[in-house]
């Protein structure tokens, strides 16, 4: 069931064309729950402007997905989205990949799925200080990956002055912040070093980090939030380029 009835929000990302991070593969992380939420959460990127998605779940201790599970869930998914309309193109899967002391010991550790591009969407743990795993990086960059770094603002033991984020944008990492932390819904923490981080032209990706209908009502609420509307103005992303 969409979220709108009556009005229907206006389709301001249309100028980001394409969504790269989000949970809507369901039952196989902290994301959806079944189709009927997955349609629902597209339904509305759909109607604030996306035109392609791609699925991102996690791969992580939490959630030990495999890649050959993950992509026959993928396949039977995209057969059931089909039979519905008003839905952006489900344009591929790929991985939310947390680079930690457990990722190092995984069996075949370049054995991933990544974005258009060999782009590699990475996170770190948000509850306890991580490492700044550069030798994985450097490994992964040697067999012509470029990582991308999740919601770089989430990370209550990095901010603006940090000297990892000064080293991670000089070794090539890319970041990607989260739409949702644009309106504050991670925290005024969070909402200030991401626009502090768009400001300083760090941020080459935004992305809805889509879990549920609640994420979906938050993203029409930040379509309505001004300072997000004139960043958006002024700011390019390449999210259009995948």
């Amino acid at each position: 069931m969409s979220l709108f009835k009556r009005n229907r929000p206006s389709p301001l990302l249309n100028v980001l064309e394409t969504d790269m991070h989000c949970h809507l593969l369901p039952n196989v992380d902290d994301g959806s729950r079944d189709i009927t939420e997955t349609v629902s959460c597209l339904q509305t990127m759909a109607a604030a402007g996306f035109k392609k998605v791609y699925f991102t779940p996690h791969f992580q201790a939490n959630y030990p997905n495999e890649e050959e599970d993950i992509h026959n869930r993928f396949q039977q998914l995209k057969k059931e989205l089909a039979k519905y309309d008003g839905l952006p193109e489900i344009a591929g899967i790929s991985g939310e990949y947390r680079f930690d002391a457990q990722y190092i010991r995984r069996p075949g550790i370049d054995n991933v799925t990544p974005l258009p591009g060999k782009l590699l969407l990475c996170e770190f743990s948000l509850h306890s200080q991580s490492k700044i795993p550069h030798d994985l990086f450097k490994g992964f960059q040697e067999l012509q990956y470029t990582i991308v770094l999740a919601h770089p603002e989430r990370y209550p033991y990095l901010g603006p002055f940090s000297p990892e984020i000064k080293k991670m944008k000089e070794f090539g990492i890319l970041f990607q912040v989260n739409i949702l932390s644009l309106n504050g819904f991670y925290g005024q923490v969070a909402m200030d070093k991401g626009y502090t981080y768009i400001e300083n032209n760090w941020v080459e990706y935004l992305g809805t980090d889509m879990h549920n209908t609640n994420y979906a009502q938050e993203l029409l609420r930040t379509l309505e939030n001004r300072t997000f509307k004139k960043m958006l103005e002024k700011h390019t992303f390449r999210n259009n380029t995948l």
